[in-house]
């Protein structure tokens, strides 16, 4: 028998206040980013890394995402959009009581002093909720590809809960909670700075007192499945929709400008990259496609719905190439790069690629798409003039504000942990790799069943994987980077 539709609508649990479709889009906006994770992080960082780190590499991306999530509902969420503690920071609570969830979600510190009204989206809290969820599920797990190969798993257990709470937080709350930057009118529409420059300046950091990985796996540090790193990498290029397309808590006309620019860019990008690696070692590489298009969608992340088409394909065209002089020449040059073992280049590919795309949304952000999405009237690029030179001052601003604290709180972080348990794996360890550390292998088996053997397979039997010839990959052989004399 059909219900009628009169009936339907005023249903206790359809109130007047919910927008069906708002709700839907964000619920599946939430869904997409989450794929980005699980599976796509977790299957791209399995498979790019050596094949006794696989598992383990895999594993650091499964706890994140299941503890982070816990974090956030006990305290994490309400510091980053509660009501306002202090100019960076929100009041932290639980946000699991039915009466919460169930009510109208509502940013409540982004109310300005100028009678501004609060951001409240058609659809309840937890659906807000769970949505900036997967944003910092996310970003944690991009910042643990800078440590991958050797950090003790007891002391990433204990870093995430306490790199959540004491840093991603602030970032969001200062940025889109209504915080000190959100009320100055800093623009970082999806993540560029909350997301990518974070990650890839903690990551960094992390990666700077942890210490390297073994001088034989920095060497060859080969992938050990290079078709399922792209599948995995397609995940996380495919649920950028959502990533960008949920930014404006809606399904209004902004969500798909978003979505169409974010794929221009990313696609842009890879082309530039791949096109650089043609023109200067003679042939394109899959694991360089792949790191262009990271860079095109960490670029575009921070302008994705206020920055007109053609603008990002510019952005596209600077991200394929501004990453890419970073990770390929000045990686070399520079000695502090070698130094530090950033395992899967994090700093190049989300915190330059990161910080390059809120600059450029400080120049090309247009004043009709910001108008639609933005809450400080008559907000521009300089590109548009007027305001615009004080919009890329906000912006340089908001982007030395987020560098500093992640040093600050990453460096405190890692010093705390490591007065209770080493932040390395011993050299022992280091030299099994997952069977050491899990108990558990990726591959455990070979050909018919044979058990697999380091001195009959191992990694330096040229006739092995095809790794002789993955081996001349700039990509591979050593830390990223390579010196071009240009």
């Amino acid at each position: 028998m059909a219900v009628p539709q009169a009936y339907v609508s005023h249903l206790p649990g359809v109130p007047d206040w919910l927008n069906k479709g708002d709700n839907a889009w964000q619920m599946t906006a939430s869904t997409l980013v989450g794929i980005q994770s699980m599976p796509g992080l977790v299957i791209l960082y399995a498979s790019i890394v050596r094949k006794k780190w696989a598992v383990n590499s895999a594993f650091m991306a499964l706890y994140a995402f299941a503890a982070v999530l816990i974090i956030w509902v006990l305290v994490g969420y309400r510091l980053a959009f509660g009501d306002r503690l202090v100019p960076m920071w929100g009041e932290g609570a639980p946000a699991l009581s039915q009466t919460y969830l169930i009510g109208r979600a509502k940013l409540p510190a982004t109310a300005a002093h100028n009678g501004r009204p609060a951001v409240e989206p058609f659809y309840p809290m937890a659906t807000l909720v769970y949505f900036h969820f997967q944003f910092a599920a996310i970003t944690m797990i991009l910042l643990a590809g800078s440590v991958l190969g050797r950090m003790n798993i007891k002391a990433w257990m204990a870093f995430v809960p306490l790199w959540l709470i004491c840093s991603y937080t602030v970032g969001a709350f200062s940025l889109w909670g209504g915080g000190f930057l959100y009320q100055w009118g800093a623009i970082d529409y999806s993540g560029g700075y909350v997301i990518h420059l974070s990650s890839g300046i903690s990551g960094f950091t992390a990666a700077y007192w942890v210490g390297p990985r073994l001088k034989s796996d920095r060497e060859r540090f080969s992938p050990n499945n290079v078709l399922l790193m792209m599948a995995g990498a397609g995940l996380l290029w495919m649920g950028w929709s959502g990533f960008n397309g949920g930014a404006p808590y809606a399904a209004n006309i902004t969500a798909p400008v978003a979505v169409l620019n974010t794929n221009i860019c990313a696609a842009t990008s890879l082309l530039i990259w791949t096109s650089l690696d043609v023109v200067f070692f003679g042939k394109p590489s899959v694991i360089g496609a792949v790191q262009g298009m990271v860079t095109g969608l960490a670029c575009i992340t921070p302008g994705a719905g206020v920055v007109p088409s053609w603008a990002a394909i510019v952005m596209g065209i600077l991200s394929g190439s501004i990453p890419w002089v970073s990770m390929m020449i000045l990686h070399k040059k520079s000695s502090l790069f070698q130094k530090v073992d950033d395992t899967l280049g994090v700093f190049h590919t989300h915190a330059v690629a990161g910080l390059l795309g809120g600059l450029l949304t400080g120049l090309l952000a247009e004043p009709h798409l910001c108008d639609l999405v933005l809450p400080i009237p008559n907000t521009r690029g300089a590109f548009y003039g007027g305001s615009g030179g004080v919009q890329f001052l906000k912006q340089v601003v908001a982007a030395l504000f987020v560098i500093g604290w992640n040093i600050f709180s990453t460096t405190v972080i890692c010093l705390g942990i490591r007065l209770f348990m080493p932040l390395r794996m011993p050299d022992e360890m280091l030299i099994i790799g997952d069977d050491a550390v899990h108990g558990e292998e990726a591959y455990a088996l070979w050909g018919d069943g044979e058990k697999y053997d380091p001195t009959r397979h191992g990694w330096n039997n040229p006739s092995s994987h095809g790794e002789e010839m993955m081996a001349r990959s700039p990509y591979i052989n050593g830390a990223r980077g390579v010196t071009i004399n240009l």
